[in-house]
């Protein structure tokens, strides 16, 4: 069976309000969508009520979904629209920027170790110290900056996948993209200097 056959029957026992469809769509997207979530919103609490609600959105709009694009990325366009509402509702620029995301968190957990030697200490809060202003760097983006680098850098989607999810034209993602990426190292680099 093909993995469009598969999402196909899926959707037909989606719509049939079968719960164990349901869940098993919950599993297969749950940890993509609070990536997602979490390197938008840049709080792992935040991103975990935020998941919760894109799934019942999900849950009640499957009758609406048409079919027109994958169902991935039908959910991920969900849970941006999500996390563009709740950063409009909380007015992050008026609360000031983004918190990096606490070690421990579903985002940094499960992380595998690479080699068995420990990095010294001065190294490791250098490496912490260059998370974190990466980190505010990219919560001080506006929204639409932010969201086309998570989905690109940090999601790995495709320029066409990333273009059916926000409406743009092809060539407006890269500009817009770049645009975002310049911005992202110049924050990067006045934090790491200390100027901001």
């Amino acid at each position: 069976m093909t993995p469009e056959d598969a999402e196909q029957r899926l959707l037909e026992r989606l719509k049939r309000r079968d719960e164990a469809a349901f869940n098993a769509l919950v599993a297969l997207h749950q940890a993509p969508v609070y990536r997602l979530l979490a390197r938008m919103l840049g709080d792992a609490a935040e991103a975990e009520d935020v998941a919760q609600e894109v799934f019942v959105t999900v849950f009640k709009a499957l009758d609406g979904f048409r079919g027109d694009s994958k169902l991935s990325t039908w959910i991920h366009r969900i849970a941006t629209n999500h996390a563009r509402n709740r950063l409009k509702y909380h007015g992050r620029r008026k609360r000031g920027v983004q918190r990096p995301i606490e070690e421990g968190t579903q985002e940094t957990s499960g992380a595998p170790e690479t080699g068995s030697r420990l990095a010294r200490p001065d190294q490791a809060l250098e490496g912490q110290q260059a998370e974190n202003n990466i980190q505010l760097a990219l919560g001080s983006l506006d929204e639409e900056q932010r969201t086309l680098i998570v989905l690109r850098d940090l999601e790995h989607m495709s320029y066409e996948e990333i273009q059916e999810l926000t409406g743009l034209p092809s060539g407006t993602v890269k500009s817009r993209l770049h645009r975002a990426r310049m911005a992202l190292h110049q924050k990067y680099l006045e934090l790491s200097e200390g100027k901001a």
